[in-house]
């Protein structure tokens, strides 16, 4: 193997690892006739560093020709909920604000994305969602935070 193959498996050994999301259900916003149209999509994923945390996305997804296309982008608004779903195991040296999750909203420049972060004091998880933007991102964002506590089933 030369030089640039060594480095490029490197790369990805130690790249962070994103959870993927799984599409519960949809509702439509806004009829197009001849396109998909535009919708609010819940999705879940998994905390890929914490066993027993499941995080619920609801999101705006446009629709038309060019949200078929990929091609339209996707407003900035969502709303996060995340809950205990079983014992919650993590390792202890995880790192505070971690990206757990992204996701396209555009063609190029906007990401949708969670970042976890550790609250020591109250032993709390908080995840945040929110969009960025090469140019000009949004402000808006939601939260929810997850007591790391004992389950008791």
């Amino acid at each position: 193997m030369n030089h640039k193959t060594v480095s490029l498996i490197i790369g990805l050994l130690f790249m962070p690892t994103f959870a993927l999301a799984e599409m519960i259900g949809s509702v439509n916003t806004n009829f197009h006739l001849l396109s998909r149209d535009d919708d609010i999509v819940i999705e879940a994923f998994d905390d890929p560093q914490v066993e027993g945390v499941t995080c619920h996305l609801s999101r705006a997804r446009k629709g038309g020709v060019k949200g078929q296309l990929g091609l339209a982008e996707d407003t900035s608004d969502a709303s996060i909920a995340c809950r205990q779903i079983g014992p919650i195991k993590f390792d202890e040296h995880m790192k505070d604000k971690e990206t757990v999750f992204t996701q396209k909203t555009s063609l190029l420049f906007k990401t949708m994305q969670v970042v976890r972060f550790i609250d020591k004091k109250r032993q709390v998880l908080i995840y945040l969602v929110y969009s960025d933007k090469l140019i000009d991102g949004s402000p808006k964002n939601s939260i929810s935070t997850v007591p790391i506590m004992p389950w008791n089933k």
